[in-house]
């Protein structure tokens, strides 16, 4: 085994005691997944459903440390913050790891945990060591590729897509040599194997034999629950017999945890708990606000044509306005060139330098990239069409974002400078 006992006393699901003293959160913060499990369809704003991949909202990291500073206040009894989706957190490994950091920066004793499918997770162990990770779970439901190629999909490592049989001996390989990484570096790991009735529950024994030699501390054997859609929409979900049937049979081989609650992307509280409508309403809250403490950024940037609408495309603008707010207005203290053109990711970051004392930035459009970017820096990218003034009420009086109007058409270049730099 790779740890000592205690590892386990503070870790709800790790520890069957644990969950009555000590809460977990997930950080909604990992969209996108390197494989496709014939059982999964990820949906979001689902706030009845109770599965893994799903989630109300997304976070970005600097968001998700935010509202874990309002959670606590909430549930003070939250000692684990775990990232498990809604996709895989090492398809997102940026977004991983920086929220992970933020975490620990500003709560250093909380434990941190990442639930993966392994297939990309080995390449980050350094990083993740090296932030303090101390738990990791990772689904593993056939060491067998022929039973793995009926149960995934298709599994992209990084430009290639496999399928089939080719697809599964990838993904086994890299969970394999995972878990023996894992354990050489003292990490405590759980495998989840999701009971597939007729595809995979008599070979669950033989996985955890082999995960229990090959350094897990603990097994979590979960029935499969049907959704409408997938693959395996049809199957029928395995009944009480046939759990304790696999529980038992992979007892004999590694140590059972049999009180998991099947946790969402954005789960927080006790396991087993009633969520909590105060927190469930926090996360939508965060992933609508702009990141970062507001006194270190007092200001809002905007791109625009001539000073009096919000109209230009983020990546078409070569500098910014730069208002902060006086009294009941606002004032124009300035412009700031954009970084040079090219480059890619590294001119975002730039630009995340040049904006850092600013909350947010006004743009009539914006792609991905340069929003996740800016937005890890606390830098809160709002696309939107219109005066600068009813952008800048929105940012400056917490007011919802939703409610801005957003950019159809092309942006007017035209106008006067009433109002702004001129």
């Amino acid at each position: 085994m790779a740890s000592e006992p205690n590892s386990f006393s503070m870790h709800p699901c790790f520890d069957p005691q644990a969950r009555h003293l000590y809460g977990r959160i997930h950080l909604p913060v990992a969209p996108k997944c390197n494989i496709q499990c014939n059982y999964c369809n990820r949906k979001f704003d689902c706030a009845t459903e109770s599965r893994p991949g799903v989630t109300s909202a997304l976070l970005r990291p600097a968001q998700a440390a935010d509202y874990l500073d309002a959670a606590l206040k909430v549930m003070p009894q939250i000692a684990v913050v775990g990232i498990a989706g809604p996709g895989d957190p090492f398809a997102n490994p940026r977004e991983t790891i920086e929220t992970l950091r933020l975490v620990k920066e500003r709560h250093p004793d909380m434990l941190l945990c990442v639930s993966s499918n392994g297939l990309a997770i080995e390449q980050h162990l350094d990083e993740l060591v090296d932030v303090g990770i101390s738990h990791v779970t990772l689904t593993i439901n056939a060491i067998d590729p022929e039973i793995g190629a009926k149960i995934y999909g298709w599994v992209r490592d990084g430009k290639e897509i496999l399928r089939g049989r080719a697809a599964a001996e990838r993904l086994l390989e890299r969970q394999m040599s995972a878990l023996k990484a894992l354990a050489a570096r003292g990490v405590v790991t759980k495998v989840n194997s999701i009971i597939l009735p007729g595809i995979n529950d008599r070979h669950i024994p033989d996985i955890a034999r082999v995960t229990g030699e090959m350094g897990a501390d603990l097994m979590n054997c979960l029935g499969l629950i049907p959704v409408e859609g997938t693959p395996f929409g049809e199957l029928t979900e395995p009944d009480g017999g046939m759990v304790a049937r696999v529980r038992l049979q992979a007892r004999e081989h590694i140590k059972i945890m049999a009180h998991c609650s099947r946790c969402r992307a954005d789960a927080a509280g006790l396991l087993g708990e009633t969520p909590n409508a105060a927190v469930d309403a926090l996360v939508a809250e965060f992933a609508q606000k702009p990141a970062g403490a507001k006194a270190d950024r007092p200001y809002v940037a905007v791109a625009s044509h001539e000073g009096l609408l919000v109209n230009k495309h983020l990546g078409e603008a070569d500098e910014f306005l730069i208002f902060a707010q006086q009294g009941d207005g606002y004032e124009c203290v300035g412009r700031r060139p954009a970084p040079p053109k090219g480059g890619g990711e590294r001119r975002w970051k730039a630009l995340a330098d040049c904006l850092s004392d600013c909350r947010a930035v006004l743009v009539s459009a914006v792609g991905q990239t340069p929003r996740e970017v800016l937005g890890e820096s606390g830098v809160h990218v709002f696309d939107m069409a219109g005066m600068i003034q009813d952008g800048l009420d929105v940012i400056f009086r917490d007011a919802d974002p939703s409610g801005l109007k957003r950019r159809s058409g092309k942006a007017c270049p035209g106008g006067g400078a009433n109002g702004g730099c001129g």
